[in-house]
């Protein structure tokens, strides 16, 4: 069944909803506007989570709604529901349509149709059964205790999501998408000599559970949050100062994901708040440096077929040798700019405007060995895995901290490092990249990104890099 017949079943057949009185709906609200849908979103979604042992919680929701929308100018007019009715989306018009009262705009013409899928229309809930999904938390818990005496807790975790969209035009064009999601958490906690220590580890993407959980699989994730967990156990206090930093390869590029990525959204860039605002064409980065959002990786956790205002999504070219090439778009950004939309228009759900969001975001690989960047260094610091950061995308400054580091001396590794964080500004650390790996690595499909209040499911991605005189924070006396 293709995505627009399932979709018009669970939004007409299912609703008594006529699809052609919502057409036409639709067509009277955003008369005289110059952009504008109703958004329908149906969405399952399943959370377990087992802490020593034991299911502390399970959940099962289903949501439906709609959001209606009007554009003229910069100017949006949104009013949402959780009823699916024709009286419903008249009191939405009703209200949108005073954005746009006593204007005549020209109508946008609609997105580019596609024929890609990116993933499948599965739908993971029910891949596998209940009983099974808690099955798997707890051999999860126990190969996790059998692997070392030292573990002390373990807490894992399975979600899983399917949601399903449909996008309604004012000029009656429509697209439909199905979009499954699913995530692995897991946690493990060691104790030795009265001292305790984390590491944390997971995957996910647009898969089914059956296909994706399987015994190889979370064995491998339980494996890497216990080898973090021993390597801080015996991590000493990091040193402080500016120093040659190497990012590791993958999970690292949350850093130019928040300290880059969002200074080069259309709307910051539009509005002059970025730093990158009227820097196209200009080099804002070192040689060889080339980042791309690319929105078209299949059964990635970032990747859509269509974006949440109908438009494919596609690979953009940000910076390319280091040079600005251009900037993510959704439509009204792309419009009041003069540029077509890039598929980069995303929303958390029904209730929230469409805005500017990343997809997949990341670094090309270059030529270097990762064995000759860490061998190129005297002094300095290893960072391969990152945890929570801040960022001011007006100015590209950024804090981020370390939760797995080495310190390097003499071009090798040596000591795990504990409480480092990397200081900088986004744009400026960029032209501080002296070599690029061959290791071009995506991370394992965990990213959520926040922006104004919404949360999307995102990728990021990055080789090993040598960043030259970076601040490092430390907790070395």
């Amino acid at each position: 069944m293709s995505d627009i017949a399932t979709t018009d079943a669970l939004f007409f057949d299912n609703t008594g909803l006529d699809r052609s009185r919502v057409e036409s709906l639709v067509a009277d609200s955003l008369h005289g506007a110059e952009d504008g849908e109703i958004y329908m979103e149906y969405v399952q979604s399943e959370n377990l989570f087992l802490e020593d042992g034991k299911i502390k919680s399970a959940s099962f929701d289903t949501s439906q709604g709609f959001g209606l929308r009007s554009v003229i100018g910069e100017v949006s007019g949104y009013a949402h529901s959780g009823e699916l009715s024709e009286e419903a989306i008249k009191r939405a018009g009703e209200a949108v349509r005073a954005v746009h009262s006593g204007h005549s705009g020209t109508l946008a013409g609609p997105p580019p149709r596609t024929n890609m899928a990116l993933y499948s229309d599965v739908n993971p809930l029910e891949t596998l059964g209940f009983d099974a999904k808690v099955g798997i938390l707890s051999e999860i818990d126990a190969y996790a205790r059998a692997k070392d005496p030292r573990v002390k807790q373990v807490f894992a975790s399975l979600a899983a999501e399917w949601s399903a969209i449909q996008i309604i035009r004012p000029d009656g064009e429509r697209a439909a998408d199905i979009r499954p999601l699913v995530r692995v958490n897991i946690s493990v906690a060691v104790e030795e000599n009265g001292r305790m220590e984390t590491g944390s580890q997971g995957c996910g993407g647009r898969l089914d559970f059956a296909g994706f959980v399987t015994p190889d699989q979370w064995k491998a994730q339980v494996d890497e949050a216990l080898r973090q967990a021993l390597v801080n156990l015996a991590a000493e206090p990091a040193p402080a100062g500016e120093m040659t930093v190497v990012l590791g390869p993958g999970w690292p590029g949350v850093l130019l994901h928040e300290a880059v990525g969002h200074g080069l959204e259309g709307d910051f860039n539009r509005k002059g708040t970025s730093a990158f605002a009227g820097l196209i064409g200009e080099r804002v980065a070192a040689p060889g440096v080339t980042v791309v959002d690319n929105g078209t990786l299949k059964d990635r956790r970032g990747s859509l077929t269509v974006d949440d205002e109908g438009t494919p999504t596609s690979e953009t070219m940000l910076i390319e040798d280091g040079i600005l090439k251009g900037y993510m778009q959704d439509r009204m950004n792309a419009r009041l700019m003069g540029v077509q939309s890039t598929g980069n228009g995303r929303r958390q759900s029904y209730a929230h405007c469409p805005m500017v969001r990343m997809t997949n975001t990341y670094m090309l690989a270059g030529d270097r060995d990762p064995g000759e960047i860490l061998a190129s260094v005297d002094k300095g610091v290893y960072a391969v895995n990152f945890g929570g950061g801040q960022v001011d995308i007006t100015n590209g400054k950024f804090v981020f901290s370390c939760t797995e580091a080495y310190r390097i001396e003499n071009g090798k590794l040596g000591a795990p490092l504990k409480g480092a964080t990397l200081i900088g500004n986004g744009a400026d650390a960029l032209t501080k990249v002296s070599m690029i790996g061959n290791d071009l690595k995506l991370d394992d499909g965990i990213g959520t990104c926040g922006k104004e209040g919404q949360g999307v499911p995102v990728g990021v991605g990055q080789p090993t890099l040598r960043l030259d005189g970076l601040t490092v924070g430390g907790t070395a006396a």
